[in-house]
């Protein structure tokens, strides 16, 4: 048994058809057919069952692609190791960006990693917080940004910065001309506050903030960053938002954001890539090129935050 036979039983199983994979796999019919014929001869047990319509694995053909497929993938995770070891970095990134902040920053990452990495094929996925943080744990994604992430074991992290939240209103509403307001009265107007919802990490700041001083928070729930937008900007709701991910309204005039006081809301920001991917040569190139465009921000005053200390990029460090 070699791997090329582990392949190819593995594309009859997933095509279905003897004809089919071998169209895909690129090699005459009859081959492939004596190769499985091989295969099953050497394993002692049928792994096909052949019919009509083509063929479908046995009970132990289910069992036996299963090992394969694993051994398959193991065998491509070995060679993207070797290869992002020996080479500049390449091959493709996928890099989760919270849905506040990544309006903002895709269009400066994706210029900065056609000059830094160009070789690195980069995928962008937007979710909220919470999402991102279940999939770096996984492995799903390779690079994020995440707000006051979990301490995972499978992920290094470099917190970058403390962004504070702010109390966004229409830019025709009294209430645009508040130099600040206490985070009690936020909830107190008679305009109604529109927040994401349960779990949401911008929700659980909010809540636990409130908690920590004896006031109920009360808001209408919305998971949308867009429609948020609209509801503020159509002067239905106010929104407790970072500046940035609603930058493009309010430099348009169409918001106004309100430094909250008496407490202020704030949350932490963190690069993180996880140990479980298959590409840790240029997660790691991507992650630090993602913190270099976030400090560039943040110095230029575009992302309103605080930097930490050693704010270009410190060695990722691994979670327990």
């Amino acid at each position: 048994m070699d791997l090329r036979q582990l392949r190819y039983f593995a594309q009859i199983a997933e095509s279905g058809n003897v004809s089919r994979a071998a169209e895909v796999l690129r090699i005459a019919q009859p081959s492939l057919s004596q190769q499985m014929r091989n295969l099953e001869d050497e394993l002692g047990v049928e792994l096909l069952f052949r019919h009509a319509r083509g063929v479908t694995p046995t009970e132990l053909g289910l069992k036996f692609y299963e090992h394969a497929r694993r051994i398959l993938q193991e065998v491509e995770r070995a060679k993207e190791v070797v290869r992002s070891q020996a080479t500049s970095p390449s091959g493709r990134i996928s890099v989760g960006l919270p849905t506040s902040a990544c309006r903002g920053l895709s269009l400066p990452l994706h210029r900065a990693m056609l000059e830094a990495l160009p070789n690195i094929s980069l995928h962008i996925v937007e979710a909220m917080s919470g999402t991102l943080d279940e999939w770096i744990q996984s492995g799903r994604l390779d690079v994020a940004l995440l707000y006051d992430h979990k301490a995972f074991e499978h992920v290094a992290w470099t917190e970058m910065m403390v962004e504070d939240l702010m109390f966004v209103v229409p830019a025709a509403h009294p209430l645009a001309a508040r130099r600040e307001i206490g985070f009690g009265q936020v909830f107190q107007q008679a305009l109604p506050v529109i927040l994401p919802g349960r779990p949401n990490v911008l929700r659980s700041v909010i809540e636990q903030l409130a908690a920590r001083h004896d006031i109920t928070p009360t808001a209408t729930d919305c998971e949308s960053l867009p429609a948020i937008a609209e509801l503020v900007r159509a002067q239905a709701f106010a929104a407790i938002m970072p500046h940035f991910a609603l930058s493009a309204e309010i430099e348009r005039g169409e918001m106004v954001a309100i430094p909250i006081v008496d407490p202020t809301p704030s949350w932490r920001l963190s690069v993180v890539v996880s140990q479980r991917t298959l590409n840790a040569r240029g997660s790691e190139a991507v992650a630090e090129v993602l913190a270099g465009v976030i400090g560039d921000l943040v110095e230029r005053s575009v992302w309103r935050a605080r930097l930490k200390p050693t704010e270009r990029p410190a060695p990722m460090r691994a979670r327990a």
